[in-house]
């Protein structure tokens, strides 16, 4: 499947004949998982969580920053750039066990 990426479905179907456990029962783990980490990443949890040997999900929050002076790389002429409110982005990081199935 070079170039092509699996679907929600696919994946289920895949999990499920390799564990040989039901399909809903493979989908009600995907959606537990969903909500666990909804609730570590959410506004009151502590903003990370760690699926082992795989990922860690991070929440960075970056600051409001004021409307400012500045030049355009691309046109080398000053600008105006505009104020950007405090936000929460979300990083995910590969771990070691990830990257070492990609090579």
């Amino acid at each position: 499947m070079a170039g092509n990426v699996l679907t929600k479905s696919q994946v289920l179907k895949s999990i499920s004949e390799k564990t040989e456990v039901p399909r809903k029962q493979v989908a009600a783990v995907f959606e537990a998982l969903g909500g666990l980490i909804a609730k570590e990443v959410g506004k009151k949890g502590p903003g990370k969580f760690v699926l082992p040997g795989l990922l860690k999900i991070v929440v960075i929050k970056k600051p409001a920053v004021p409307a400012h002076k500045g030049i355009n790389p691309f046109t080398k002429q000053e600008q105006m750039f505009k104020a950007k409110p405090a936000r929460r982005v979300i990083k995910v990081r590969p771990m070691k066990a990830l990257k070492e199935m990609a090579m």
